[in-house]
């Protein structure tokens, strides 16, 4: 062969070099991570068994910790589940099926979800999978009543924060999914017979009604603060949507995922997963090293932070506006109808001295 027909591999773009470093794990900082997050965990089941005897208004403030932790649990467990905690796959698999049962999450069936959702942020020809169910201002207005009654109830905050959660935890994750391949169908029976077996025996060494209600207390914290950090990652005013060949995989990460920027005991508890521009730049790279990749180059640094406080907004946008590119509020659906109302209108109105 020529040298001049040897094809040239085109020069890395300037994130995937500042990231490669990042994606190393680190087995002395996921051993630390499990001691510090697995360990207080069981410690506060215990602690809320004991406190029952007492008084529920003990037990309650120690299910928040524990559903703070079980959040922290579920990050490890979304980690492993991208392979990126461990650098054996077998560890990311055992410790993601462990940690599964604790987040009652069939691991299989969850990785291929979470990875539709990863190769699909952010484009809006192909949304209905691991996402927040979105809809643009047009599809709005030609739904049914029935659908756009549905859509509002779906974006109510305390459905969405509380009983869906719920719902999809305790739930939604026992039924297999249809469009999976067998090895994540049959994650879910194997999930299903791991949490009948540990409900027997918490139940056994608790008492039935003892166990449920902490469990179910535990997971409504969990569930809730995992699905608003999920929420805040993807819809705020700025996000990034596209259809088709105009899609880009960076853009979609840097401008479709927030930087949410948590008081420090926050993103502890959330596993640094307000990071989430680098997270969808590269799901290789482990929680524990999140922090220090996007402090290492510039250009992460020029995303723009959200904060909890400006994060409340989001709770007002509910539509994706194709026009202006922004998520926007129902008062901006209304705006759209009546100018389409003004338009059709003016088209029909008779001519002058008819």
């Amino acid at each position: 062969m020529a040298i001049d027909s040897i094809p040239v591999r085109p020069p890395k773009a300037p994130w995937k070099l500042a990231i490669e470093k990042y994606q190393q794990p680190s087995s002395w900082r996921a051993v630390w991570q499990l001691l510090n997050t697995f360990v207080p965990y069981a410690l506060l089941w215990y602690l809320m068994h004991l406190s029952v005897a007492v008084s529920w208004w003990l037990t309650l403030p120690l299910a928040v910790l524990a559903g703070a932790l079980l959040m922290r649990i579920f990050i490890i467990f979304h980690d492993c589940g991208h392979g990126s905690y461990f650098k054996s796959g077998w560890a990311n698999d055992t410790l993601g099926f462990i940690a599964g049962v604790l987040t009652f999450t069939p691991y299989y069936q969850w990785r291929w979800e979470h990875a539709v959702h990863h190769g699909s942020a952010g484009q809006l020809d192909h949304r209905g999978t691991g996402d927040v169910w979105t809809m643009t201002v047009q599809e709005y207005l030609e739904s049914s009543r029935w659908r756009r009654f549905a859509y509002q109830l779906a974006r109510n905050p305390f459905i969405l924060f509380v009983i869906a959660p719920l719902y999809m935890f305790v739930i939604e994750q026992r039924v297999p999914c249809a469009r999976a391949n067998r090895r994540e169908r049959e994650s879910v029976w194997w999930m299903n017979l791991a949490l009948l077996c540990m409900a027997v025996a918490m139940s056994w060494m608790l008492g039935v009604a003892q166990y449920l209600l902490i469990q179910l207390m535990v997971m409504a914290v969990a569930g809730a603060g995992g699905v608003w950090l999920f929420y805040m990652q993807h819809q705020f005013e700025a996000a990034y949507w596209e259809r088709g060949a105009d899609w880009d995989y960076a853009t979609a990460a840097l401008q479709g995922s927030s930087f949410y920027r948590l008081p420090k005991i926050l993103q502890w508890f959330s596993g640094n997963i307000g990071f989430h521009h680098i997270h969808h730049l590269s799901p290789r790279v482990p929680n524990y090293n999140l922090q220090r990749c996007h402090e290492a180059e510039p250009l992460f640094r020029q995303v723009q932070p959200m904060t909890l406080f400006s994060s409340l907004k989001s709770l007002t946008l509910r539509l994706w506006d194709e026009k202006s590119r922004r998520l926007v509020g129902y008062r901006r659906m209304r705006q759209v109808r009546q100018q389409q109302k003004d338009q059709f209108a003016a088209r029909h109105e008779p001519p002058d001295g008819s």
